[in-house]
């Protein structure tokens, strides 16, 4: 029993990162993924929709940026989420620009300010971003153009962060593994989860089934799917934003992203459905509820390993090297200058991010829920 039960935690800690991703290989591409469609007689109006909540000291920033974007049929919408300080005034003075304010008369959370932005806009494409985000001046062409082929439902864009000092940074191994299981996943059944901060999606995508309890993101795809459409990821669209100005709150950062994703999940379990959503349940349940399952997974394999080390060899091996790794992420924990050496911060950050998924999996089931949300300071 013990030996069945180390075996299938190893295979649950490799499935999300890396058997998951190869089976996603050996699937054929869907039809259509690789071909180029011809652009439209007239491009399609756009409603770029900002989420802001109290960003009195950042959302002029914002609408510079936006009123700098070179697409030629823009409406700018900010959606406020009942803003208690001068966001909304700022907001005002460029009404003369055509900048749209949708305000949420009760704090009701992100997505539900984007709801009132939505019903409000006139656009065939809504581009939803944050007030982080700064947005390249021709990326919204580079977006919509993938709306060319009728399959695509929705379209992510891909995250930039820069640094206090004005370098972008953020391209780790990590990183880098994540944007390739986006263009595997992209190519399939489409992405399971879109970049927050700067995605684009079709109005009919948007109109119905706006879940104002589940983040937009995913919900996006989601949606995408029930129409038989897809989301794929932009690598040629950037969206770059400052990381988070105090470190420490990172970690909570990730903590409330898991809470929202796990909601989503959770009121939206027919996702799982194969016979409803094809190979796209498969890849909910690949990329997000086994990759969920990660931690408790290495505590079986630890735990296991221990019972049957007397067994030796392999046993005796999978010990060494379990201690060996959380050895390497003990040592990166205290002493933070080794953190930039690839073999102490590949695990430093794999075993705090299945923290944060153990940590916010025991606060989900504990009651809490994230729908209120608040900016990070950045």
């Amino acid at each position: 029993m013990l030996k069945g039960l180390f075996w299938m935690s190893v295979f649950g800690v490799l499935f999300s990162y890396f058997i998951y991703p190869l089976l996603l290989r050996l699937t054929p591409r869907r039809i259509g993924a690789s071909d180029e469609f011809p652009d439209p007689q007239s491009p399609p109006r756009v409603s770029l929709i900002v989420t802001a909540h109290n960003e009195e000291g950042s959302i002029r920033d914002k609408i510079e940026n936006c009123l700098q974007l070179t697409y030629p049929d823009l409406e700018l919408i900010i959606a406020s989420d009942a803003s208690s300080d001068d966001t909304d005034g700022i907001v005002g003075e460029y009404a003369s620009n055509g900048v749209l304010l949708a305000r949420a008369a009760e704090r009701n959370g992100k997505e539900y300010a984007q709801l009132q932005a939505i019903r409000r806009a006139t656009g065939d494409i809504l581009v939803f971003s944050d007030v982080a985000t700064s947005i390249p001046k021709d990326a919204i062409e580079k977006m919509v153009r993938y709306f060319n082929d009728p399959s695509v439902g929705a379209v992510s864009s891909e995250d930039r962060f820069v640094s206090r000092d004005g370098s972008v940074v953020g391209e780790g191994a990590y990183v880098r593994y994540e944007m390739w299981l986006r263009g595997v996943e992209s190519e399939r059944a489409g992405l399971v989860g879109l970049s927050g901060s700067f995605f684009a999606a079709r109005r009919e995508v948007c109109d119905q089934d706006w879940d104002i309890c589940s983040p937009s993101d995913f919900n996006t795809a989601l949606n995408s799917a029930r129409k038989g459409m897809v989301a794929v990821t932009a690598p040629d669209v950037l969206g770059f934003y400052h990381d988070v100005a105090d470190s420490s709150k990172e970690y909570q950062r990730k903590i409330r992203t898991i809470i929202r994703g796990l909601t989503a999940l959770s009121r939206h379990i027919e996702v799982l459905n194969p016979s409803r959503f094809g190979w796209f349940a498969f890849q909910v349940f690949g990329h997000k509820l086994m990759r969920w399952a990660v931690p408790w997974f290495q505590v079986l394999v630890l735990a296991t390993s221990f019972f049957l080390v007397a067994k030796g060899g392999i046993y005796v091996l999978a010990l060494l090297a379990q201690l060996l790794f959380y050895g390497l992420v003990f040592v990166g924990h205290i002493k933070p200058e080794v953190r930039d050496r690839k073999f102490v911060s590949i695990p430093y950050f794999f075993v705090q991010a299945n923290l944060a998924v153990a940590h916010a999996t025991i606060e989900y089931l504990r009651g809490r829920r994230m729908t209120v949300w608040t900016p990070s300071q950045r």
